[in-house]
């Protein structure tokens, strides 16, 4: 059996396609509730409708802020976390502004983030898309100790529509950074049991994926942590 948590405790269930429809929503809340995952994360418009359909499941919501470019003013950024959080959600999971982050403009990458962080209370947990296809290790460094200076809870690797996903090798820079004290959360290409691994063992506490029902059955077929 796996060693640590059961994999599906380190599963945030993702479900943000453009194409989404109601019964996509519907499918995806069932199967959280079914697999006890930690979050099902949905796009703005669902989140009432998974907080009904999770409601007593012990499941949280989340939803996003500033998807998937990272690219709007902090302020409209700050307000959908603020809405997502009026509307149940318990865990916003948002954009770095990259730009920003490529550009060396770390005030206004510190003040995009902190924004968000006032707009989410205690018990909301922060997680902040670094998108790390785009940045350098330095880069990269830095914009976790950023993270970590205005309160994050989580660093994350990927939206999972850029043109590079999670990699074993950013995951560790990312663990390295933070400590045991914050989290990381890989995303964005994970869809089998090697990679769910590859990647908890490099550091992640968290996995972001939309097809965290095939990763747990075939984890379960062959009986854990090959």
């Amino acid at each position: 059996m796996p060693r640590g948590p059961a994999p599906e405790t380190l599963i945030d269930h993702t479900l943000l396609r453009l194409d989404a429809t109601v019964a996509d929503v519907e499918r995806h809340c069932a199967e959280g509730a079914q697999y006890h995952f930690v979050v099902v994360c949905v796009h703005q418009v669902h989140v009432e409708r998974a907080v009904r359909l999770l409601d007593g499941s012990g499941v949280r919501v989340g939803t996003v802020a500033g998807f998937p470019f990272g690219a709007q003013w902090p302020e409209v950024k700050a307000f959908e976390a603020a809405r997502g959080v009026e509307r149940g959600a318990r865990d916003i999971d948002m954009v770095l502004n990259v730009g920003a982050m490529r550009s060396g403009l770390l005030d206004d990458v510190a003040r995009d983030i902190a924004a968000v962080r006032r707009a989410c209370p205690a018990g909301i947990t922060l997680k902040i898309i670094l998108e790390t296809c785009y940045l350098d290790d330095d880069q990269k460094r830095i914009a976790c100790q950023i993270a970590m200076s205005e309160g994050v809870d989580f660093v994350k690797t990927s939206t999972g529509l850029g043109p590079g996903g999670a990699t074993p090798d950013d995951v560790r820079l990312m663990r390295d950074v933070v400590g045991p004290e914050r989290g990381v959360k890989a995303a964005g290409g994970i869809r089998d049991a090697e990679k769910f691994w590859t990647m908890v063992r490099a550091g992640a506490n968290r996995i972001g994926t939309s097809t965290g029902v095939a990763i747990i059955q075939e984890i379960r077929a062959h009986e854990g942590e090959p």
